[in-house]
């Protein structure tokens, strides 16, 4: 098992992502070690981790048309990293999604830097 996988399973089995692992879901992130652009986010939207699909949406096919780039250069050129500041759905408030998790930066994005 890579560094990396370890990493995937620890954020899994972290007690703070019980909830979200019960219900099937997986941490939304993509860490390339040659990566030239990092795209930083909130966390994903609803449909984003329902197809666990990173900027799987019309706010994705926003972003891509910025970036000039295509669907498949966005999820396998090797060249972008995607790190939200949470790897999940935090769900609905009033006015709009949740915002992310506070401390979930912290803990877990030097390791996944690292790489």
């Amino acid at each position: 098992m890579t560094t990396a996988d370890k990493i995937f399973e620890a954020i899994r089995q972290d007690p703070a992502n019980a909830t979200f692992t019960a219900q099937g879901w997986d941490p939304l992130y993509h860490i390339e070690p040659d990566a030239t652009i990092l795209i930083a986010s909130q966390a994903p939207g609803r449909k984003a981790q329902t197809t666990k699909t990173y900027w799987n949406d019309p706010s994705g096919d926003r972003l891509r048309t910025w970036m000039g780039v295509t669907k498949d250069q966005f999820y396998h050129s090797g060249k972008i990293a995607v790190l939200p500041l949470d790897f999940y759905y935090p769900g609905k408030g009033k006015s709009g999604d949740l915002p992310p998790r506070k401390d979930f930066t912290a803990k877990w994005h030097p390791s996944l830097l690292a790489l």
